[in-house]
């Protein structure tokens, strides 16, 4: 047990030293930068080439609202974090090592609570989400309906052909409300909208370095806040292969995740 223990604070202050180091280049990059009250998060890890895509279509402003592109570049060697900063507007936080999916959001989440963001739309690196959809997510949000909204493709039109994954999107839906009294299509979804005094009060209770959406969901339906769900369409990745693993893998590590999180927040 104490092997493990210092095993799991020597992980734990290299992974703090790697973020600590990532947010200094941001503040050395841009110096006295304060995001807009929206801010849309993508996190990529190895996406050079899908990347400059879902930049090109992120529209200028969200139905008359200013915001903030974010990039979070999970380590990687190959040119994310360059082509990001190739473009005007676009913020990047680089990591300098690979710390996870997980990692990635929750310092988005940390920054976004630092410095006063109001709400957060996170999406995907890979161009499954489409940026022009930002306006349906974030209304709920603006009309103070929901807490968390999720786009949802069985409300929508998942365009993807993988039959085991769609299955699992059923699967653990069918699970999570369950879990947690919800009414909610799609659980398993990155692509959607946060408001961020939400995020304030359930940072410090996630654990996960990867499949950090169930985890979030949970705890934030646990903790009271309000979740709906909106139409979306799912589109097949753009570039490259997923970093989820096999379907199998991905499966039995998301199932651990989802029932882990309810067995803690039960």
């Amino acid at each position: 047990m104490a092997t493990q223990d210092l095993e799991a604070r020597r992980l734990a202050t290299l992974r703090a030293y790697a973020i600590d180091q990532a947010m200094a280049r941001f503040r050395e990059d841009y110096p006295d930068f304060r995001p807009e009250p929206i801010v849309a998060s993508i996190c990529a890890y190895e996406e050079e080439g899908a990347i400059g895509g879902v930049l090109d279509k992120m529209p200028p402003a969200i139905d008359g609202h200013a915001y903030t592109t974010l990039v979070v570049v999970d380590g990687g060697r190959d040119r994310t974090a360059e082509i990001c900063r190739s473009y005007p507007g676009v913020k990047v936080i680089e990591f300098p090592v690979n710390l996870g999916h997980g990692v990635a959001l929750q310092v988005t989440y940390r920054y976004c609570i630092d410095e006063g963001v109001q709400h957060v739309i996170t999406l995907d690196a890979d161009g499954q989400n489409d940026p022009a959809e930002m306006p349906q997510l974030l209304a709920p949000l603006l009309e103070d309906r929901a807490d968390f909204v999720v786009a949802s493709r069985r409300l929508g039109e998942d365009r993807t052909s993988d039959r085991f994954r769609k299955l699992g999107v059923h699967f653990f839906s069918f699970v999570m409300n369950r879990m947690t009294g919800a009414n909610l299509t799609d659980t398993s979804t990155g692509y959607r909208a946060l408001r961020v005094a939400m995020l304030a009060d359930v940072v410090d209770r996630l654990r996960q370095e990867q499949y950090q959406t169930a985890e979030l969901l949970i705890t934030c339906l646990k903790r009271g806040w309000r979740a709906t769900e909106v139409p979306t369409v799912w589109h097949p990745r753009q570039a490259g292969s997923t970093k989820k693993g096999k379907n199998w893998l991905f499966g039995f590590r998301y199932a651990k995740v989802v029932f882990g999180t309810w067995w803690r927040e039960r």
